[in-house]
């Protein structure tokens, strides 16, 4: 511009019909400007005269035409471009060196792009989607198979067990109980509804009894001692003509000798050994 002020602040050389520069309302010559203030450049290091173009970025300053890639020496005059220690780069040039690659395509996740991470490895946003109804995981809770990222709806309907009583799915745990899958606390005694995940328990007609409910309603009486046969302890037991005798019980009704393995008679209601039952 040329000079409405009279002298150089600095050098107090008349500025008519020259140049000047203005800083804080005072007015320099050029050459008295450039020598005060001009920011050397990072990659000349020559000073960036005033009549240069002056491009910042974090307090650094560069001539325009030495703002290029540290890597490809591709202007980076209003272009993208990265830094990374302090090195200045083009978007590709920092992409090749730099960026993570996307588990899910391989590709370059470039910078300045929205990025997820999960178990360690990163994501496109737009990759980042549930393996079954393809919409975007982002921050949901999600459930991952086979190396495929799943939203929980998706999993539970894809691979969930649901319960064989309540047919809710079964998040964690669960009881099998004839191939079937059962919640805990839905896996219950036939009868008296007594949760049996943690205890003894009969099947009978595809349905579970507890020990009590099964001897009281189902389980086979013995002829000798009168009590209920039960699949618990050893499950063998005697059986005759509509009749059953737990092994212990199954003797000689007037010698008590065992007949377990043994030929034995009858005698109305009684079961004697053969030398008994001969006599």
């Amino acid at each position: 511009m040329t000079s409405g002020h009279t002298d150089c602040h600095f050098c107090l050389q008349s500025l008519r019909g020259r140049k000047y520069a203005l800083r804080e309302e005072n007015a320099y010559c050029v050459p008295c400007y450039d020598s005060l203030y001009a920011n050397p450049c990072e990659e000349c290091k020559q000073p960036i005269e005033c009549n240069s173009k002056d491009l910042a970025y974090k307090g650094r300053h560069w001539h325009e035409g030495c703002f290029r890639c540290a890597k490809c020496s591709r202007s980076l005059v209003e272009k993208p471009f990265a830094a990374k220690d302090e090195v200045l780069l083009c978007t590709e040039c920092y992409s090749d060196e730099y960026s993570s690659k996307c588990f899910h395509c391989q590709k370059t996740i470039m910078p300045g792009s929205r990025k997820m991470e999960f178990k360690g490895s990163s994501w496109h946003e737009s990759c980042f989607v549930c393996q079954y109804c393809r919409q975007p995981l982002g921050t949901k809770p999600l459930i991952t198979k086979d190396n495929e990222n799943y939203c929980v709806p998706c999993f539970e309907k894809q691979f969930a067990h649901h319960c064989y009583a309540c047919k809710k799915v079964i998040t964690s745990g669960g009881v099998t109980y004839h191939d079937q899958p059962w919640h805990k606390e839905c896996f219950v005694c036939a009868v008296c509804k007594t949760q049996l995940s943690r205890q003894r328990f009969i099947s009978k007609d595809e349905y579970p009894y507890c020990v009590d409910c099964f001897s009281k309603f189902h389980a086979k009486k013995c002829a000798a001692c009168k009590k209920p046969i039960t699949a618990l302890g050893d499950a063998k037991y005697i059986s005759f003509e509509e009749r059953q005798w737990h092994r212990e019980c199954f003797s000689c009704g007037k010698c008590s000798v065992s007949l377990v393995g043994q030929e034995f008679l009858t005698r109305q209601d009684d079961i004697l050994c053969h030398k008994c039952g001969s006599a």
